[in-house]
């Protein structure tokens, strides 16, 4: 029989109380799925149920009837929910956790229920469901006049809310470089605008991100204010230079409602607010961060990539605060000069007995988020114990490395590093050093905390002794030698004696069950004892549950310190990481200089050299690169496969790892101010949004075009190879020129046509580089990997389809076609200058006059001046321009 669908339409009071109470749970959480505690399952009804069979693969069933119809039923096991859960979270659905509050009491009706949090894909807080190095995302977006836009989001297990404004365009830039996990919008977003957030969200660096909307009122600039002035416990928001941004206020004010609405209470550990600047950091667009494999490679792999070679932490916290200093490297050096000098102490006192310490360490940040939750579990909190035990020595080894070098980072980190004793002795006497994983199930509170726990288990641990004492005087009274007492959690305690000896039973023994070789008996003294051990074990339950309750209480005002401490701890394994990654692959300090020069002395691309050390394939070969105020262009020739692109990438990566304050792989590197990193490499398309593969390429040429300064760093490769050899050649020259005249970035320019390597001559900031190669014996190609000045001489294209293994006849083809259009290439040569600016045409300026005499609209807009229009004036002159044109 197939299952029914849907929910019954019929009245609430149609239904049994149970279904009533579930459909009042479910209209208040129509648009998520609901987790109904029932025992040992959490249920699913009805559409739910459907919904998450499919989703699940798990059973559908139909059990009882209510108004009529059969109850559609989907459930899974409570012992294993977070497994459920992780898999629904992947899918962009969000749960609503319904759980029994109410007392197993004598009472007709269900027992009471109510939603205690909602799991969303941007709310995580279980250790079950997060990854231990990246965090779960939370941004709401505020949509305003003239498409303002306010954004706050947050990592609710971090502890900071984080606050911007911008305009609707820059938006997806944006939403790419926070790769939320969760969106909250308003509902009044116009559907054009909904459409185009969709597009922008699915390809975030976390995966397709969830869209959730909420009420329009919610997003309110005052509240947003009041809010934020609340959770930071500040009478106004002017120390965190963030009072006038109202539209980001708005925004925060949906994060934090909807943040306290899915974990069910305020968020207490939210003591900290950053406002992000688009100048603060070094620009870093989904492109460049694709292109230079910083946290995934091209095929979506968490290795090999940057993060994945330089994160040795010890600590997941240490492992998120990596990522977030290589994908936000701050423009301002001076933390980039702080870390810096930390590393050198680290380096030279020796980082390894720190590194040995801080191993094991809990994972504080997120702990701390649980404690002010109150979703913590007891061995979370023995581990907490533990760590801040550790965190005492921890901070004498840092402060006594901070005195023997100039680090004030390091000092600071001594101080931070000091855990807050109270807690630890709290820890220490509240807890028993192994305790059970969950609290229902006792064995969580310490011996001689608690007066009248201990009295009800020391009842329970009689218990054996008195069972013994009864069942040797039983037997002496009543000559039954095999005469046992016994317990079971069906029947409770109870006598047991053999058919055989029946007849010699007492007349105050009751019976309680018949076995098939046995009968078992109660007896008034020993109901007494019953009554007495089992009331004793489930008080102890009820105290134990009461006294975690209560020490979770004591542990709210230390939240704030434990977040210092956090912090702290996760700055100290990254610089420890740093440190041992800098002496273990040898890397060097960079050098900061206030002029405009990018100069590497045999830099090396990290993770190509840390690849072929793995395999054994030969040694990396370096590179000097050296960009400067006279030199800020280099075009890049040379065969395919040659090493152009690691080239490019690797000067990239240097400048990367020194803004971020790292060593880096070179034998010395001299920076100069950088704002951005913009890279054009590689082939691709993205048929989803209808762009081929040459509207990309000139997508992101044109994004670089418009948003590249004369302090960013540009890597174009191969740009104009997606369309006819004139067109990409016309195209290429262009671009190239855009960049040397007008722009004025620092820029690799890797390109086959070797038309470009006139470019040079013509414009004195650009030089010609090659990657060298020689043709050996049988027309084999050897690939140097060595840059070296000036163009290449050839392209060694047939040679690398050789290599390739093309069949050797279409090798032979290409070779003979070749030789033709070379020859007739040098005969039909015709000079012409790619690179000169074009002028206008008499033509076209007596065009263009002819235009002006012709309508008057022309005419009268090139008599504004609109320098010396007033905002007001110079609307009126628009709106009288567009009648002119409907009129004309």
């Amino acid at each position: 029989m197939p299952v029914p669908t849907g929910t019954p339409a019929a009245p609430l009071e149609a239904h049994t109380p149970m279904i009533q109470q579930w459909l009042r749970i479910k209209a208040q959480h129509p648009h998520t799925l609901v987790f109904y505690r029932m025992g040992d399952f959490y249920e699913l009804f009805y559409d739910d149920a459907h919904k998450a069979a499919r989703l699940l693969d798990i059973t559908l069933t139909t059990r009882g009837q209510s108004a009529g119809s059969p109850v559609v039923m989907a459930g899974v096991p409570v012992h294993a929910v977070e497994s459920y859960l992780a898999r629904l979270i992947r899918l962009g659905e969000s749960v609503a956790i319904c759980e029994q509050v109410g007392e197993v009491a004598s009472a007709k009706g269900p027992v009471e229920r109510q939603v205690v949090r909602i799991v969303t894909p941007g709310t995580l807080t279980d250790a079950e469901l997060l990854a231990d190095k990246r965090d779960a995302v939370l941004l709401a977006l505020h949509v305003g006049a003239r498409r303002h836009c306010g954004l706050a989001w947050c990592a609710v297990t971090e502890g900071t809310v984080y606050l911007a404004e911008c305009d609707w365009p820059q938006l997806r830039g944006w939403l790419q470089r926070i790769a939320p996990d969760e969106v909250l919008y308003g509902g009044g977003l116009a559907p054009a605008a909904e459409a185009e957030l969709r597009a922008w969200l699915a390809p975030t660096g976390g995966g397709t991100a969830a869209l959730t909307v909420r009420p329009a009122w919610v997003f309110d600039a005052a509240l947003g204010e009041r809010k934020l002035c609340a959770q930071l416990h500040a009478a106004s928001l002017a120390a965190w230079d963030a009072q006038s941004l109202p539209a980001a206020h708005a925004a925060a004010a949906a994060l934090l409602d909807y943040a306290e609405h899915t974990q069910g209470q305020q968020l207490g550990h939210l003591r900290a607010l950053r406002v992000v600047r688009p100048n603060d950091t070094i620009d870093l667009p989904a492109t460049t961060r694709r292109n230079l494999e910083l946290t995934q490679t091209l095929r979506g792999e968490p290795a090999p990539t940057l993060l994945s070679l330089l994160d040795t932490c010890a600590t997941g916290m240490g492992s998120r605060l990596l990522r977030r200093w290589l994908l936000e490297p701050p423009r301002d050096r001076t933390p980039a000069q702080q870390r810096l000098a930390a590393l050198a102490v680290l380096r030279a006192q020796g980082v390894e007995p720190l590194r040995q310490r801080l191993r094991g360490m809990s994972d504080v940040e997120r702990l701390t988020a649980r404690i002010a939750l109150r979703q913590v579990r007891p061995r979370e909190l023995a581990g907490l114990a533990q760590t801040l035990q550790r965190a005492q020595a921890l901070a004498a080894s840092v402060a006594e490395l901070a005195a023997g070098g100039d680090s004030t980072l390091l000092q600071a980190l001594a101080t931070d590093l000091h855990p807050p004793l109270a807690v630890a002795d709290l820890l220490q006497r509240a807890l028993l050093p192994e305790p059970a994983a969950l609290v229902r199930d006792g064995g969580v509170i310490n011996h001689g905390y608690d007066a009248e726990l201990d009295e009800l288990r020391a009842l329970q641990a009689n218990a054996d002794a008195f069972l013994l004492e009864l069942e040797a005087r039983e037997r002496a009274r009543t000559g039954i030698a095999n005469l046992r007492v016994q317990y079971n959690k069906v029947h409770g305690f109870y006598i047991e004696v053999t058919q055989g000896q029946l007849d010699k039973v007492p007349d105050d023994y009751r019976r309680r069950q018949t076995l098939k070789n046995a009968e078992r008996f109660i007896t008034p003294e020993l109901k007494a004892f019953e009554d007495k051990v089992l009331s004793a074990h489930e008080r102890a339950l009820a105290r134990e549950k009461w006294l975690y309750e209560r020490l979770l209480d004591d542990l709210q005002p230390h939240v704030g310190a434990l977040s210092t401490l956090a912090r702290a701890l996760a700055t100290l394994d990254v610089l420890a990481a740093l440190a041992e990654r800098s002496l273990t692959l040898q890397w060097c300090a960079p050098q900061f200089v206030p002029e405009p020069c990018i100069e590497i002395r045999q830099g090396r691309h990290p993770v190509v050299e840390a690849r072929l050390q793995e395999t054994g394939a030969g040694p990396f070969i370096p590179n000097d690169t050296e960009l400067d105020a006279r030199t800020r262009m280099q075009i890049i020739t040379g065969p395919n496969m040659g090493g152009k692109s690691t080239y490019m990438r690797q000067v990239a990566l240097i400048v990367l790892l020194a803004s971020i304050g790292s060593y880096v792989p070179a034998a010395s590197c001299r920076l100069g101010p950088i704002d951005a990193i913009h890279t054009r490499i590689g082939a691709a398309d993205d048929l989803a949004n209808a762009q081929s593969t040459f509207m990309l390429e000139m997508t992101e040429a044109a994004h670089i075009l418009h948003h590249a300064s004369a302090h960013s760093l540009v890597l174009m490769d191969e740009i104009g190879r997606g369309t006819s050899t004139y067109d990409g050649l016309a195209l290429a020259a262009a671009i190239a020129a855009h960049l040397h005249d007008r722009v004025r970035a620092f820029t690799l320019f890797a390109t086959h046509y070797f038309e470009l390597t006139d470019f040079p001559a013509r414009h004195p900031g650009a030089v010609n580089v090659h990657v060298s190669a020689v043709e050996g014996k049988g027309r084999d190609i050897v690939f140097l990997h060595q840059i070296e000045p000036g163009p290449a001489s050839r392209s060694y294209g047939v040679q690398v389809a050789r290599l390739a293994g093309v069949p050797a006849a279409v090798v032979q083809q290409a070779r003979h076609t070749l030789a033709q259009l070379e020859a007739e290439s040098a005969r039909l040569q015709r000079q012409f200058d790619l690179f000169e600016t074009p002028a206008p045409t008499a033509a076209a300026a007596d065009a263009a006059e002819a235009a002006l005499d012709r309508h008057p609209a022309l005419q009268a807009l090139a008599e504004l001046d609109p320098d010396a229009l007033s905002p007001r004036e110079a609307l009126d002159a628009l709106y009288r321009l567009h009648r002119m044109l409907q009129e004309g």
